[in-house]
């Protein structure tokens, strides 16, 4: 199993980590909201896991969302 995780960065709106949240891992409006704040404070937030080819099609997926609407925000996974 592997976990995606957000990277914080200073130019990403907030308002974007929580769409992304809400969009690719079907995180309610309260919950995208926490872990965007936990990203925000701390750097680094987990969104899910899952198994390595989901992880690797959900990273895929918020990266290219996030460089077609020009936001650098960053999304990895891990080895759980």
């Amino acid at each position: 199993m592997y976990r995606v995780l957000l990277l914080n960065d200073d130019y990403t709106p907030m308002e974007f980590v929580v769409l992304v949240l809400e969009r690719f891992f079907n995180k309610g409006r309260e919950e995208a909201t926490r872990i965007m704040l936990h990203v925000h404070h701390h750097g680094v937030g987990e969104c899910g896991i899952f198994t390595y080819e989901v992880a690797e099609t959900k990273v895929t997926q918020v990266m290219d969302f996030a460089r077609k609407n020009q936001h650098p925000l960053q999304c990895v996974m891990e080895k759980k």
